[in-house]
């Protein structure tokens, strides 16, 4: 360690402790203590003045929203802090881009001096161990990559055998009080699981059974467990169709274990996507069911006699562009046959639509074709205001040159330039040969007179396809077709459209918001 520090009243230090699950396989010499010792002995050796330590245990590296990093973070932001302090690089963070971007832009931005001291790395300071600090974090990145691979093989072993590894069983179950990663029914929620299958059997929907629990008040699964939302949406605390679906179709509550349904989609991240039921590790009898074999077949059989394609979607103008004005949830639209039996389009709430009973958000009802003659009402006013044909024609004379030059026969004028330069090179190489005696003047004669009537003719044809087909005054017309034909549609563009507005909403009493891309525009 080699590092030194001239002026350390000029520093505020922050000391940054990370330890998570995957180091502490590296020995006692990751630990938190370890690390806040050595950090320690280093800032009182060269007397810097320590503003906070910041110790984020239990954290991956490769996750940089660790809640001590965040309030470092702020301490900097808030000019706090001006020098940041770890053991090593891999303290900071394994992910080498978000690593890079803290030590080469972030730091340096905020006038930050970053020292790490067993890599030897000082950003205050000109060093060669400086140099090679990228190759440091992609190894970091590659020693957390790796542990990620060796902990999800373990996982996935694990689900094979038929043992649990998720944080909470389904509703119904949890874990064995003495045996790990065994599950056992849970008394208290099975019989509501009993219930469910008893009410689908008797022919009920999924989405009478949301109504009937919610009627009744009866706590969800998410809030049986105790679960809790930082931004709780319309539907949280509520039974949906699809958690009954979900739990009537999920074999768990017959004794085999079901798991892999979703998968992270790197090391990176935490987010999951969803599996298809394919790829689902299912292995049969690990558990006590809650109902019978019998009962849950039964109830396949009628939820999939209850599934059908829908014979048609409906495509309008403001598909998802339309908003629920108090839920701020898309509208649905569904279809009303008129007394004459044409079909009509109606816009409705979904949140109002999937929770008419709970009273949650008001219907909304309202024609499509009201609120889309509104909206093109109104963009045919902001194009008229912005769109002028002397601004538009210089862009329509550029597309029509465009269309153009795209014309058919470019493929067979591209192939006849090539034989005429092909014919050309020939006639030279011909020349050459004369000169140097290989061909005598008849034979020379000859070959010349041939090749250059050859040329002749392609070039003619060349001539005939080359020549535009349009006049520069008919050009000029075709552009003002486009220019007024765009103006006269312009409004009424989907791509346009899309690119203007932002969302439209609705609200209650049915009035028309436009938030369009452009602020200036909503004036």
């Amino acid at each position: 360690m080699y590092l030194e520090i001239s002026n350390p009243m000029d520093y505020h230090a922050a000391l940054y402790i990370r330890l998570s699950k995957e180091d502490e396989s590296e020995g006692p010499s990751e630990s938190v203590n370890n690390q806040q010792s050595l950090l320690n002995e280093f800032v009182q050796q060269h007397r810097l003045t320590v503003y906070d330590t910041y110790i984020d245990d239990g954290w991956s590296g490769t996750n940089f929203d660790r809640p001590n990093f965040q309030r470092m973070i702020a301490d900097i932001e808030a000019r706090k802090v001006n020098m940041v302090i770890t053991k090593d690089l891999s303290r900071l963070g394994r992910d080498y881009i978000l690593t890079g971007h803290y030590m080469e832009r972030y730091f340096p931005e905020h006038r930050v001096r970053y020292i790490s001291l067993l890599d030897g790395i000082d950003t205050g300071v000109d060093s060669t161990a400086n140099d090679i600090t990228p190759f440091r974090a992609i190894m970091n990145d590659m020693y957390a990559k790796d542990i990620s691979k060796k902990i999800s093989s373990v996982k996935h072993d694990k689900q094979r055998k038929g043992l649990f590894i998720g944080g909470k069983p389904v509703y119904g179950y949890k874990m064995h009080p003495t045996e790990k990663n065994k599950i056992v029914i849970d008394e208290d929620a099975a019989p509501m699981v009993r219930r469910i299958f008893a009410m689908a059997l008797e022919g009920v929907s999924c989405r009478q059974i949301a109504v009937q629990l919610n009627a009744e008040g009866i706590p969800t699964p998410a809030a049986y467990a105790g679960w809790t939302r930082s931004n709780p949406g319309p539907y949280a605390g509520l039974w949906s169709s699809e958690r009954v679906s979900d739990m009537l179709q999920n074999e768990t509550y017959i004794g085999n274990m079901v798991q892999g349904r979703t998968r992270k989609i790197n090391y990176k991240t935490k987010k999951c996507v969803k599996q298809s039921r394919k790829d689902w590790i299912v292995v049969e009898g690990t558990h006590e069911g809650i109902v019978s074999r019998d009962t849950f077949d039964k109830v396949q059989v009628l939820i999939n006699s209850r599934k059908r394609t829908r014979s048609r979607t409906y495509d309008f103008l403001l598909k998802g562009l339309i908003f629920c004005h108090e839920c701020g949830h898309p509208l649905a639209v569904i279809n009303r046959k008129t007394a004459s039996g044409a079909d009509r389009l109606v816009f409705v709430c979904g949140t109002y639509q999937r929770f008419t009973k709970a009273g949650i958000c008001t219907s909304h009802t309202i024609k499509e074709e009201a609120v889309t003659q509104a909206v093109l009402e109104k963009v045919k006013e902001v194009c008229c205001r912005y769109l002028q044909a002397d601004q538009l024609m210089p862009l329509a004379q550029q597309e029509v040159a465009h269309a153009l030059a795209e014309a058919d026969n470019a493929k067979e004028i591209y192939a006849l330039k090539s034989k005429i330069d092909n014919l050309s090179t020939h006639l030279d190489k011909v020349y050459m040969d004369k000169l140097d005696g290989v061909l005598d003047e008849a034979d020379f004669q000859r070959i010349y007179t041939k090749v250059k009537a050859d040329r002749a003719a392609l070039e003619q044809r060349l001539s005939q396809l080359d020549r535009p087909d349009y006049s520069p005054a008919e050009q000029l017309d075709l552009a003002k077709e486009l220019t007024e034909r765009f103006l006269e549609t312009a409004s009424a563009n989907r791509e346009l459209l899309v690119n203007l507005i932002e969302r439209v909403e609705l609200t209650a009493d049915r009035q028309i918001i436009i938030k369009f891309r452009f602020k200036q525009l909503e004036s």
